[in-house]
């Protein structure tokens, strides 16, 4: 297939992977090679509602300044909002969600009865179709980390493909120990195979490099243990779905052509 690929059916897909694994720089890959294909990223969700002041955007926020989490149920909301938005959920009984781009100018808090939030949107276990057509692909970023959140999503859109992506424990906390960024600009350098010209200093400004919080070994085992926890029945459920394929590589040029391969093999032409 050409670098450009069409896909044939409706492609719903997840990754899983450690930390530092590389999911943003394949979901990146997968995006560039398959037009097709969009991301759906809940964290991005969240906050394009809190920024527009949705009515669930307006609870989410409150809940948050109160330094609770986000609930399950808020976030298939957000999720269930974009794809019908987008034409790929349709409604069985012409329920209509809520715009995730606009809301009443009087839509503060103050003016939103609890109550009201709670019901401006359809209840999750309305009855939908999804669509097959190759547009109404789709990669979902942040969104399932458990199995619960899994089996939630399954009533709602069906995961056809959770790709696990391995990397060997010592491979990635080699990678991530050794990486450096620019925060003004986003830049990243690696000691080992990307170093930066002049040792500490980004290349285009000379401006000081540093290490993530998230990049130290101490605080990324930490986060290892708690994927690891959350993960395998996660794994185990896309498995029993029949969906789960796993890949493994020591590098993310190693691991995309393997996955390329296998998409097109599943959803190409």
């Amino acid at each position: 297939m050409s670098s450009k690929s069409a896909l044939l059916r409706s492609a719903r897909l997840i990754l899983v992977g450690a930390p530092g694994v590389g999911k943003g720089t394949h979901t990146e890959r997968m995006l560039k090679r398959y037009p097709q294909l969009s991301s759906i990223s809940s964290g991005d969700l969240l906050r394009e509602n809190v920024r527009n002041k949705t009515p669930l955007g307006i609870q989410a926020e409150s809940m948050m300044s109160r330094g609770e989490l986000v609930p399950d149920t808020m976030i298939l909301r957000l999720i269930r909002n974009a794809l019908t938005n987008k034409g790929w959920l349709i409604p069985r009984e012409g329920v209509k969600p809520v715009t995730l781009n606009s809301a009443s100018p009087s839509a503060e808090p103050s003016n939103l009865p609890q109550d009201d939030i709670v019901n401006v949107s359809p209840p999750l276990d309305a009855e939908y179709d999804h669509s097959e057509h190759p547009d109404a692909s789709f990669i979902l970023d942040g969104f399932p980390r458990t199995a619960s959140q899994a089996s939630q999503l399954d009533k709602l859109i069906p995961i056809n493909m959770a790709i696990h992506v391995y990397t060997p424990t010592e491979v990635i906390l080699d990678r991530i120990c050794n990486r450096w960024i620019h925060p003004p600009s986003g830049r990243t350098y690696n000691t080992t195979f990307n170093p930066a010209k002049v040792a500490g200093k980004d290349d285009i400004t000379g401006e000081k490099l540093v290490q993530r919080d998230d990049d130290k070994p101490e605080v990324w085992k930490a986060r290892l243990k708690q994927f690891e926890e959350a993960a395998q029945p996660l794994l185990e459920h896309y498995d029993k779905m029949g969906v789960l394929w796993r890949v493994e590589g020591g590098s993310s040029d190693e691991i995309s052509p393997k996955i390329f391969a296998e998409f097109e093999k599943r959803f190409g032409a």
